[in-house]
């Protein structure tokens, strides 16, 4: 693994995602200090199967209905 800064970063950008394809990990710091990691994605990602939520998920009746006048006060703050 190795670590870079965000000026070093931003700058060589492709030749790091080229790296991590190639299964390294990359730390990106500020002034030293580790603020994120670039890994490899791992296998494949799930296909989305519609409807896989039913009967987990459940939207109330007034789902529709206008939202109380207290609520409503909240977001003209």
């Amino acid at each position: 693994m190795i670590t870079v800064n965000i000026h070093e970063a931003k700058t060589h950008f492709s030749r790091l995602l080229s790296r991590v394809e190639g299964g390294e990990e990359i730390t990106i710091a500020k002034a030293g200090k580790p603020i994120a990691r670039i890994v490899p994605l791992t296998g494949k990602t799930e296909k989305r199967i519609p409807g896989s939520a039913k009967k987990r998920i459940v939207i109330s009746e007034d789902f529709l209905e206008p939202l109380p006048e207290y609520i409503l006060e909240g977001f003209e703050k």
